[in-house]
Parts: C-alpha cells; structure tokens; sequence
C-alpha cells in the first residue's frame, strides 16, 4: 500500500524575477508541503534572500505564480500575507534594539485582537524559550545574537502562523545557540506548523529539513529528500561560481 504525498502549503511555480534589466531567478519552482521543514541552500548572490521576499510580498515576481494554501499571494501587502497565516523571521533577527523583550515579542501577534489567547500565548512562548522569560523587560539589543534569534521565532510564532519563513537562522550564533535554534524548529515543526528555511551551512539544514532545494545563479540546480542530498557530492558542487544579485 502506497502512502500518498503530503499536500502542498506553499508552491512557488515558475517564477521569473527581475531587478530592472537583471534577472535574479529563472523558471523557479519549489514547493513546501504540509508539516515539513524545506530549506533552500546556496552560496551569496544566489537569489535566496529574494524569494523570500517574494513569499512576503516584499519584491513581486514579473512572471510565475505563488499560492498558499491553495490561493495567490500575488500583489498581497505583507499584513495580508501575515493574516493567511505566513510569519517571518529575518535574516539578523530585525528587532526593535530599544524596546523590551517583552514588547518585541507581543509585536508578532498585531494582526490579532484576542487579548486573552494572546496573552495565553505569550506564556507558551516563555515555556517554548524559558531563558527569555528572565529577559522579558530587558532592551532586545542588549541580548546575545543567540538570545535575539530567540526573540525573533517567538515573535513569529505569536501570530499562530501555519508556515515560518526563516533566513539564515543560524547567522553568526555560537555554536552551542546553532545547536539550540536547530532543536526549537524541530519542536516547532513537530507542533504542526510547516518551515521554509534558506541556508548557507548545508550539512545543518540537511540535518533537519525533510526536502530541499540548491539554488545558483537563480536557478534550483538540485533537489529532493534532504536525506538523499545530505551525501550527495554535487551539494559542493552547487556552491561554485555565481555573482547573481540576491
């Protein structure tokens, strides 16, 4: 007996994009299914860093199509995207340096009016990130960049979102926060909720990710179960070569 495939979330189909005369991605196409962990791996100037701005509505692709949950993003503001249940955290975590901990977090769930779930939840994220519970009325940047990483998911997930999109989540973290970050998108994951991740260090997105995809020169050039790739040499190989603005 066959088990059938996971159903799509995200899909991406076919999307050119281009900065003026420039084109950044040719025909790209990656899906994350429903549940996963998906991470797009490749070197600087691949073009990761503008599909996930295309996912947010940030930069709008001149052809190609992107769904989610089965309807278009295309043309939707970021709030709106937030609101079907998308949330970001960035690449160097974005953090408002100056205000609390606590206020940082509480800014991930401002599409929403339910006080009392949202306060509800606000408790689940400091048993999720224990440490932040005893930094609730710190100044976020006055935290390691471990500790902001930290700020930066439980801020995400405040919005009950049904995907995270990630960028380089594990960006210049001390290898023991490295180790951290990998688990707690593990237990998110686990929670249900499906993760787009864009690397550079392959062999840890590898370690977590259920599928993945190589992208170089704004083309994906390799893909499939993270597993398979994980041993594959040509993963090497796709990191040559490319001076594609990202």
């Amino acid at each position: 007996m066959t088990t059938s495939a996971p159903e799509p979330l995200l899909t991406l189909s076919n999307v050119n994009t281009f900065y003026g005369q420039a084109q950044v991605h040719f025909d790209l196409s990656i899906t994350v299914a429903r549940g996963h962990i998906v991470c797009l791996l490749g070197g600087n100037a691949s073009g990761k860093s503008t599909t996930m701005k295309i996912i947010l509505g940030l930069v709008k692709p001149r052809s190609g199509e992107v769904t989610f949950d089965g309807a278009s993003l295309i043309g939707l503001t970021t709030p709106q995207i937030v609101r079907r249940g998308i949330a970001s955290v960035p690449e160097a975590r974005r953090l408002f340096a100056d205000m609390s901990v606590r206020e940082n977090i509480l800014m991930g769930a401002f599409v929403r009016n339910d006080r009392e779930a949202i306060a509800q939840d606000l408790d689940r994220m400091l048993t999720l990130f224990p440490k932040l519970g005893q930094r609730l009325s710190q100044r976020a940047g006055s935290l390691s960049g471990g500790e902001q990483q930290m700020v930066a998911m439980a801020r995400a997930l405040m919005s009950r979102p049904r995907m995270i999109v990630m960028d380089e989540p594990t960006m210049g973290l001390s290898p023991l926060y490295v180790d951290r970050v990998l688990e707690l998108i593990r237990t998110i994951n686990q929670e249900g909720v499906s993760v787009f991740m864009v690397e550079q260090n392959a062999s840890l997105a590898l370690e977590i990710a259920h599928e993945a995809y190589v992208l170089q020169t704004g083309k994906i050039v390799l893909s499939g179960p993270a597993r398979a790739l994980k041993d594959d040499p040509r993963i090497r190989d796709a990191y040559l070569g490319g001076s594609e603005a990202a």
